[in-house]
């Protein structure tokens, strides 16, 4: 199964996080030129995902969502690809792409400037994760429960149209 590498407009900000969070390699643009948009997507071998009609049609292989809920914006692209994973992993920066890898203990200290950890985190106890690529961290926490119970109630029934 080959992972797929999305390229998704500024009108689908909130899959292109959702996305990332299951894993997939997903490019996001905004204020770019059509012409521009499809230049990127040939160049990286990324598939669009718009739900831009005319732009879609300028993009060979692109997908057109046509729903506005992301719900049924995620069921279309799984239908799309139905071979492909679907399972939150956690291992994309939400924000750049990014390849998430473990980060050091705070060793129960706070980061100066970053965010408050939980305790867990914060002793050591429960892992830390770091983008490489624009410092963001991240830990598992109520947030990972409800993105894990939002992609289970969006894919609980079979790929079937």
């Amino acid at each position: 199964m080959t992972a797929p590498r999305w390229l998704v407009d500024e009108m689908l900000g909130r899959l292109a996080r959702s996305l990332r969070v299951l894993g997939h390699d997903t490019a996001y643009v905004s204020g770019l030129a059509d012409a521009d948009i499809a230049e990127r997507a040939r160049a990286e071998s990324r598939t669009l995902v718009t739900r831009d009609r005319a732009l879609a049609l300028h993009v060979p292989g692109s997908l057109l969502l046509t729903s506005g809920a992301w719900d049924e914006q995620l069921l279309q692209l799984r239908r799309a690809r139905p071979n492909v994973s679907w399972k939150p992993r956690f291992d994309r920066c939400t924000i750049c792409n990014g390849e998430l890898l473990p980060a050091p203990s705070p060793a129960g200290r706070p980061i100066p400037g970053g965010p408050t950890l939980p305790p867990g985190v914060l002793d050591g106890r429960e892992p830390l994760f770091r983008c490489p690529d624009c410092g963001h961290l991240y830990w598992v926490g109520s947030h990972t429960r409800q993105m894990r119970e939002s992609f289970s109630r969006v894919f609980v029934d079979p790929v079937a149209p």
